[in-house]
């Protein structure tokens, strides 16, 4: 997904919001989600995302992503983000996250969601790391549950 940055997208001295960067990260992850499971789909959780480098005004920035794991009625999405210079052709890696994306029936409930095949060594990477991301965010839950 790409989209070129307007003064619309961006604070008084140029610079494109992180809100902005974040509702084109939640649109690709939802289309990748979307295309994989042919449902509609719910954003359930975010894993933590920086910017490490600004966006202009006039920037292209393109999302890539990608399932790299399922579980029962839940996915999950890398996205990658980066920006274009147009004029100069420079690109930077701007920011990257994980989001777990929720398959729903037509009643709007949690229903299952087809399996993911690895075929190269980079998405059983992508898997293997995805299973240790997802035990991590149970473990929170766990934690966050038990504290006074």
């Amino acid at each position: 997904m790409s989209r070129q940055m307007m003064p619309e997208d961006a604070n008084p001295w140029g610079y494109v919001h992180g809100g902005t960067i974040m509702k084109m990260v939640d649109e690709a992850a939802g289309s990748a989600a979307i295309r994989h499971t042919r449902r509609q789909v719910s954003t359930a959780a975010i894993d933590y995302m920086s910017f490490l480098q600004p966006v202009h005004v006039g920037d292209l920035v393109t999302i890539r992503a990608s399932v790299n794991d399922v579980g029962r009625t839940s996915m999950e999405v890398g996205v990658r983000v980066e920006a274009e210079n147009m004029l100069t052709g420079d690109v930077k890696y701007t920011s990257s996250c994980y989001l777990v994306m929720v398959a729903l029936d037509e009643a709007g409930k949690p229903c299952p969601v087809p399996p993911v095949i690895p075929e190269t060594p980079e998405q059983h990477r992508r898997m293997a790391a995805a299973k240790i991301r997802r035990e991590r965010r149970r473990q929170l839950q766990r934690e966050l549950k038990s504290a006074p």
